[in-house]
C-alpha cells in the first residue's frame, strides 16, 4: 500500500514539475492566459490527488515566482478559494486560510479575496471559542479603503468587525469602527446609483449572496449600537436606533413587528433626561399615528408634556405590569437601575413644572410637591441646576428656592432701556391729553 502511495507521489511531483516548466515558459513570455492555465492546473492536479500539504506549498511557491503576473495570483487564489470547504477537516482548512490570506497580504489586487479569507478564519476562531483572537483577526483588514469592494460588503465586514468587539466588551474600539459607517449611506436609494463602472481595473465587483441587503443592514448596525449605547445606559442614543429600526418599511408594514419597537421607544424617551433633543422626539412620537394602538403609553407620553405636576406612586402602579412585561421582552435591558432613572425623570419633570408657576416657593413646599423628604428635594433641585436643565438659587436660613433668571449686565441695561422708552411714551401721551384737554377749554370760554 505503502508503495503504490509514493508511487502516486512520485507520480504528483513529476506531473506538477511538468506544469512548472510550462508555467515558466508562459511567464517569461508574458502570455497571461497561459500562465493562468498552468497555475490553475497545478491546484487542481493538487487538490484531486488530496494533497493538501503540497497544495499549500504550491501556492507559496507560485506566487514567489520571479515576475509572476498579477492575473496568475489572482486565479489561483480565487481557485483555491474553492476548495477551503472541500478540505477534510478543520486543520486542514485553517492551513489553507492562512496559506492563501499570508500570500495575499499586501497585493491590492486580491485585497478583497484577503479579506473574505480572514473573515471566514475569524468565524471559524468564534466558533472555537477564540473571541479575542477572531476580534484581532478582523481588526487587521480596513475594508473602507478597498475601491472594487460592493458597499453592502464592506458594511457587512465592518459590523462584524463592531460585533466581535461588542463580543469582547471592547467599548472604546467598537465605536471607533462604527464611526466608519455614515448612517446616510442606509438612506440612499440603490435603484438610483451608478451602474457605469469606474476607469481602468477599478469596476466594483458584485457582493456574494450571504451579504444582506441595505436595510437589513441597517437593522443590525442599529441594534449593535443599542448594545454599545446600553453600555453607556444612553437612553436617548438608544430611543433614536429604535427610531431608526422603526423607520424600515418592512417593520412599519408588519404590526406585530412595530409594535414592540414602537414601546420601546416610548420607554426610552421617558427615560431619557430633559433636553430639545428629547422634547422634539417626544413631540413628534405623540403626533404618530400609530400610537393609538397602544394607548397607555399615549397616556404616558402626554403627561409628560402636560405641564402638570405627576404623582410618582400612581403613575407607577398604574404602569408598573407594563414595565414589567418590557422587561421581560427587553431580556433585562430595563432593569432596577432604569426603574430608579425613570422615578428620577419624573422628579426632574415635576421640578420643571413647579419652576414654571412659581418664581419663589419654600423648600418644604416643593418638597410636599415631589413627596419627597427636604434632603432629597434639594438633592435633586442642586442635580438640575449642576446640569443646567434649571436656573434656581435656594436662600437655605430662609428656606426659599428662587426660579428667576440672573440676567447678564447687557439683559439689565436692556432691560433699563425698554423701561424708559415705556417711561418717555406714557409721558408723550400724558402731553398729548392735557394739550388736547386745554384746546377744549379754550374752545368752550370763546364762545
Amino acid at each position: 500500500m505503502s508503495t503504490h502511495q509514493e508511487g502516486g507521489s512520485t507520480n504528483l511531483d513529476a506531473a506538477i514539475e511538468s506544469l512548472l516548466n510550462v508555467e515558466k515558459q508562459m511567464r517569461l513570455a508574458s502570455d497571461v492566459a497561459g500562465t493562468r492555465k498552468a497555475v490553475i492546473d497545478i491546484v487542481e492536479l493538487c487538490y484531486k490527488a488530496g494533497a493538501w500539504k503540497t497544495l499549500n506549498d504550491q501556492i507559496v511557491l507560485l506566487s514567489k515566482r520571479r515576475g509572476q503576473l498579477k492575473q496568475a495570483i489572482t486565479a489561483m487564489v480565487q481557485k483555491a478559494m474553492d476548495y477551503i470547504d472541500l478540505t477534510p477537516d478543520m486543520d486542514t482548512r485553517i492551513e489553507l486560510i492562512k496559506t492563501l490570506s499570508s500570500v495575499s497580504a499586501g497585493k491590492i489586487y486580491v485585497e478583497i479575496e484577503r479579506a473574505r479569507l480572514i473573515k471566514r478564519l475569524a468565524k471559524i476562531k468564534e466558533e472555537l471559542g477564540q473571541i479575542d483572537e477572531a476580534a484581532d483577526l478582523m481588526q487587521e483588514v480596513a475594508v473602507e479603503t478597498f475601491g472594487s469592494m460592493a458597499k453592502t460588503e464592506k458594511i457587512a465586514f465592518i459590523l462584524e468587525q463592531v460585533r466581535l468587539c461588542l463580543d469582547r466588551q471592547d467599548y472604546v474600539r467598537a465605536q471607533i469602527l462604527s464611526r466608519k459607517i455614515s448612517t446616510r449611506v442606509f438612506d440612499a436609494d440603490p435603484s438610483k446609483e451608478k451602474k457605469k463602472p469606474k476607469e481602468g481595473d477599478n469596476i466594483v465587483q458584485d457582493a456574494p449572496a450571504d451579504v444582506p441587503s441595505l436595510l437589513e443592514l441597517k437593522r443590525i448596525y442599529y441594534e449593535l449600537m443599542i448594545r454599545y449605547y446600553t453600555h453607556n445606559n444612553d437612553y436617548l442614543e438608544i430611543c433614536r436606533c429604535y427610531k431608526a429600526i422603526y423607520d424600515i418599511p418592512a417593520i412599519k408594514e408588519d404590526p406585530s413587528k412595530w409594535i414592540p419597537i414602537l414601546r420601546k421607544i416610548c420607554w426610552y424617551l421617558v427615560l431619557a433626561p430633559h433636553d430639545p433633543m428629547q422634547s422634539s422626539l417626544l413631540n413628534a412620537t405623540l403626533e404618530d399615528k400609530n400610537l393609538s394602538e397602544i394607548p397607555n403609553f399615549r397616556l404616558l407620553l402626554k403627561q409628560l408634556v402636560t405641564m402638570e405636576v405627576i404623582q410618582w406612586t400612581s403613575l407607577w402602579e398604574f404602569f408598573k405590569d407594563e414595565y414589567e412585561n418590557e422587561k421581560n421582552l427587553l431580556g433585562g435591558a430595563l432593569g432596577d437601575k432604569a426603574a430608579e432613572d425613570l422615578k428620577l425623570r419624573i422628579i426632574e419633570h415635576n421640578i420643571l413644572v413647579v419652576s414654571k408657576y412659581y418664581s419663589r416657593i419654600t423648600l418644604k413646599r416643593l418638597a410636599d410637591l415631589l413627596c419627597l423628604s427636604l434632603q432629597e428635594a434639594e438633592k435633586h433641585l442642586s442635580d438640575m441646576v449642576n446640569s443646567k436643565s434649571l436656573i434656581a438659587k435656594v436662600d437655605r436660613p430662609m428656606g426659599v428656592v428662587s426660579f428667576r433668571t440672573a440676567q447678564d449686565s447687557n439683559g439689565v441695561l436692556n432691560s433699563w432701556a425698554t423701561n424708559l422708552e415705556k417711561l418717555l411714551d406714557l409721558v408723550e401721551k400724558s402731553c398729548h391729553q392735557i394739550h388736547k384737554e386745554t384746546m377744549i377749554h379754550k374752545a368752550v370760554l370763546k364762545a
